[in-house]
Parts: C-alpha cells; structure tokens; sequence
C-alpha cells in the first residue's frame, strides 16, 4: 500500500500502480508521487490564517496612542475589544456550518475582505460609537469566520492522517500573524502615527484573498481526491471505472444546522466541560494578555515597543508550542494535555504581577517562552476530543466551544479593563486568571472518553454519561 493512499485516487495513478508485469518481467514504472492537495490547502490555509491575525496584535498597541488623541477610558475601548471577542465566538459555529453549504473558499475570503474593510475604516473615527462599529462588529464577523474554526475545518475535511498536527501548525497561523505584525504595528503606532498601523492590518487580510480564492480548494471531493490518508471504501464502480468521492457535506440552512448541532452537543458532559475550560483560556489568552499585557507593561513604565517585542516573543514560541501540541495530541491523551496546559499558564499568571517592571528582566523572558510554548497549545487537543466525541458534527461542535473560548476573553478583556480604572493597575486581574486555570485544569483532567456521538442523530443521546 502507497504512504499516500489518496493518490491511487487518481485515475492515471491507479491504472499504472495496478498494471500487470510486462511480458518478459519488465514492471512497469510507477509514476513519480505527486505533493497531495491537501498539503497546498493548508499552506494556503496557513497564509490566510497569517493574514487575517493582523488585528488580534493591535488593541494593546492601539489602546495607549487612542486615548492619547480622543481621551477615550480603558473601559471604552475595552468594550470595542469584547464586542470583537463576543462576535468573534458566536460567528465561529455558524461558519464553521457556511463553510459546510457554501464552500470555505466564498466564506474565507468574505471575512478576509470584512477585516480589512473594518482596519481600513478605522482610520476615519472619531467618536467612540465608531470604533465599536469598526473594531467591534465589522472585524470581530470577518475574524470570527476564520481563525480556530477555520483550521479544524480544513483539517478534518482534508486530513485523516496527522490530524492533530495539521490543526497545530494551522493555528500557529494565527501566531504567525501575530509575529509578523506585531513590531511594525508597534512601530508605525510611535510614528507615523496609529492610522498608518490600521491600513497596515488592512492590506495583510486583503493581500491573501488572491490565493484563497485561487488556490483554497472546498474539499477533497473537488479535487477528485480522498482526504490525505483515507482509505478508499469504493474502488471501482459496476462498469469498471474509478469511483471519485462524493461530496457528502451537508445541504440544510447553515444556521439551522448549527443550532441542530448545539442542541445535540449540549446533551452530553463533555460538550460542556470543554466550554468551560476553552472559556477560561480565551480569558488568560486573548482577554488579559493580549489586550492588557501592553497596557500593564505601560503602567510600570516600560516602553510600548518593548511590551510589544515581548508578545511577538510569545508569537515565536506560540508557533513552536502549538506544532509540538499537535504532534503530542496525536499520540497522547488529549485531556491530559489539557490539564497540564491550563495548569502551567495558572503559575504563569500567579508570578506575572511580580515580574512586570519598567525594564525586561531574564525573569520576564523565562514568563514568556513558557506562556508562549502554552498559548494556543490547548487547541489541538480540544477539536481532538469534539472529533472523537461527536464525529461528523466536530467542526460545528468546535465552534460552539470555540463561541466559549470568545465570550470568556470579552469577559476578561471587559473585566480587566474596569479594575484598572478602579483600582490603578491589572493585579487583581492577573491573580483571577491564575485561580480560573487550576478550575481549568480540573475539568479537563476528569473529562471521560465517550462513544462518538455525531455519526448519527441519536448519538449525542447516547453520549451522555
């Protein structure tokens, strides 16, 4: 058997891989192995991830230099930060159904263009309204399409070998972006200006609407392909003829399907032990350290750009730290990767008050490669255990957790923003945090295998323990 079983999915190949020795004992020669496209989909995916994460680096930049200029409160802007956060959940499982009826080439580039649309208008504000309309709902739809939900989509529609580690490197996209985008937003806040630093997110999502639109296949049916490491289960039809998959994705209403899914997850334990958990890690991740680090560094007089070199550090080891997760995810069991994750962010945040100061200490390095290496590292193990658990429905079920993860960072971002106006600083925030990771780690130590439960309609009813 081929290392690559989707290749004899190819007409050409499987004749030539199947044809008989040559009289006189010549075999005939295989064609030379072609890159499967489920590689060119996630490369793709992983560019289109990178362009669409220009934002999530720039409400800590942006914050300071808004209210320099307009004398906006924290709480404001942090209220056009959980806006985003809030959308940017509760799209995610309604997406993650659009891409099912209409294709993630359409739904992809739809959000990419809505994030650039929402960067570049937000040059023109200069009411408080507008940066809730502009930060708030136009980036926080295009953002919520994409992003988590979007790696767990393409990885389990076009891969059933090395699943874990596809959505790892995915969403190390997003920590890419982060990377990529986070020192020159930093620099063009300084001077120019922060309007300079908008149009600069803008063009990275619209940059990468070309290639998706090119290159971003729906799914391996479209290519004429199995998912990359399926086996075929039809090889030939009655006539003799290869059989090409079928695109077997569902055709109901998207937003009928999604809600259909959430009723049946919300029927079974785990469903709901893994939003409580991916609650809490978008409230220590995206919340507090990605919208307050910057700020909080702020207070205790380190420089922006500083602060800012510190978070695309945690970019670099976020990228190291969710690959790693993904190839430990496929080999080991994800619940406990989930514990030991949430339990190493909680000391983390428990020390983070101590450490802050206005010069970067070797302390302050150690905190952040080790909260980089766990940024994101929950990911792979979380959509592993919805595929497991509820099967054909995991990618939709991932995005109602996913919904959680975001509401959890609007309550944070949210929350953190009204104790440092009421108490002057970010402490007691950090403290919080710490206290809701052991919580985290709880639940998902004690999260117990089910049988699937979305390869029928019965089987959530099934499921629940």
């Amino acid at each position: 058997m081929s290392t690559l079983p989707d290749e004899a999915a190819v007409p050409g190949d499987r004749e030539a891989a199947d044809a008989p020795e040559r009289p006189g004992g010549a075999e005939q020669a295989r064609p030379p192995r072609r890159l499967h496209p489920a590689w060119i989909v996630a490369a793709v995916a992983f560019l289109a991830l990178v362009g669409a994460a220009g934002f999530r680096a720039a409400p800590g930049v942006l914050m300071v230099p808004l209210q320099q200029e307009f004398g906006w409160s924290t709480t404001v802007l942090s209220a056009a930060v959980s806006i985003n956060l809030v959308l940017f959940g509760l799209t995610a499982p309604f997406a993650a159904a659009l891409m099912e009826r209409f294709g993630v080439r359409a739904v992809t580039a739809t959000a990419l263009v809505l994030i650039g649309m929402g960067s570049a208008l937000t040059v023109l504000v200069n009411q408080s309204w507008q940066i809730l309309l502009t930060w708030g709902l136009l980036i926080g739809l295009g953002t919520g399409s994409m992003a988590l939900v979007f790696a767990a989509t393409i990885a389990n529609t076009w891969f059933t070998r090395s699943r874990g580690l596809v959505i790892g490197i995915l969403t190390a996209g997003s920590a890419a972006g982060q990377l990529v985008f986070l020192p020159f937003i930093a620099m063009l806040a300084q001077d120019p200006g922060w309007r300079q630093a908008s149009l600069l997110i803008a063009a990275g999502a619209l940059a990468v609407v070309p290639l998706v639109l090119k290159f971003l296949r729906n799914s391996p049916a479209e290519a004429g392909v199995l998912p990359y490491g399926a086996e075929p289960a039809v090889t030939q039809s009655p006539t003799g003829a290869p059989v090409q998959p079928a695109d077997a994705g569902p055709r109901v209403n998207a937003a009928v399907r999604a809600l259909q899914v959430l009723r049946r997850a919300s029927r079974v334990r785990t469903f709901w032990a893994l939003a409580a958990g991916f609650a809490i890690c978008g409230a220590t991740t995206n919340g507090l350290i990605g919208t307050h680090f910057i700020p909080s560094a702020h207070d205790h007089g380190m420089p922006e750009t500083t602060a800012a070199g510190l978070l695309a550090v945690v970019g670099i080891f976020d990228i190291l730290g969710t690959i790693a997760s993904g190839w430990l995810t496929d080999r080991f069991n994800p619940r406990i990767l989930l514990a030991v994750y949430y339990q190493f962010r909680g000391i983390g945040l428990l020390v983070l008050p101590l450490l802050l100061s206005a010069e970067v200490q070797p302390s302050m390095i150690v905190f952040v490669v080790i909260y980089g290496l766990d940024w994101v590292a929950t990911v792979p193990p979380t959509a592993a255990i919805c595929r497991e658990t509820f099967g054909a429905d995991g990618s939709v079920v991932f995005g109602w957790v996913f919904a959680a993860h975001q509401l959890g960072a609007a309550a944070a971002a949210l929350a953190a923003g009204a104790l440092r106006d009421a108490t002057g600083h970010y402490t007691y925030a950090w403290l919080g945090a710490a206290a809701m990771c052991t919580i985290a780690a709880v639940i998902s130590a004690t999260i117990r295998k089910h049988r699937r439960a979305g390869e029928a309609q019965s089987g959530a009813e099934h499921a629940a323990a």
